[in-house]
This record gives structure tokens, sequence and C-alpha cells, in this order.
């Protein structure tokens, strides 16, 4: 007996009271089958794919498609952008020169500054 493809628009619950929305597929990753959910386009957002392990799930609603558009809108999830990395380097940059500008090494050696 064939066994159905998963392919579902979906609301999804994940574990930490997390929910995400958007079409759900079964998809091979590493040798591990995952849950794919394509999350659509919102105002706030561009689509987006997020894979899920099934230990991180608590739930799969099934929805329709305008459910699950309506949801990803509201609930705001965020894709994960390069942008999140380069703020947080940046960040820590400041971070270390504002330390190193007031760190004096030694008071009784021509009072420098460490860098």
């Amino acid at each position: 007996m064939e066994q159905e493809k998963f392919d579902l628009w979906c609301m999804v619950e994940l574990f930490g009271h997390t929910r995400i929305a958007g079409r759900c597929t079964e998809q091979n990753v590493a040798g591990t089958n995952m849950l794919r959910v394509d999350v659509p386009e919102t105002k706030n957002h561009p689509a987006f794919t997020r894979f899920l392990s099934s230990g991180a799930i608590y739930a799969i609603n099934p929805v329709t498609e305008e459910v699950a558009n309506l949801l990803a809108e509201n609930l705001e999830v965020s894709p994960v952008n390069i942008w999140e990395v380069k703020k947080l380097i940046e960040r820590e940059v400041k971070s270390l020169q504002s330390n190193n500008v007031n760190t004096v090494i030694d008071e009784g050696e021509d009072d420098e500054l460490a860098f």
C-alpha cells in the first residue's frame, strides 16, 4: 500500500510555546526526516523556510491556506538573517574597542593604553 505524501497547510505548535504556520511537507535532511515549513510572505517578512525535528514539535494542526496565511501574519515569526549575525559582530567589536580604550597597562609605565 502506497503512503500518502504529507503536504498540508498547518499551524505547528513547538515546545517552548512557539507557533509557526505555513505549507508543511516532509523532507530528508542529512539522513533525518524533518518537517519543512514554508512560511508565506507577510507584510513584515519575506517568505522563508524553517526545518523542524520531530522532537521540537508538540502538535501539527491542519488548516486551510487562508487560515495559514492569517496565522503567519499574526504570529510574526521571523526568518534568520545574515544582518543579525553582522550586528552581533559589530556590537562585540564596539564592546572590545570600548574596553581597550579605557584600560591602562600599568600606571607606573608611561600610562599607555592597552590595545
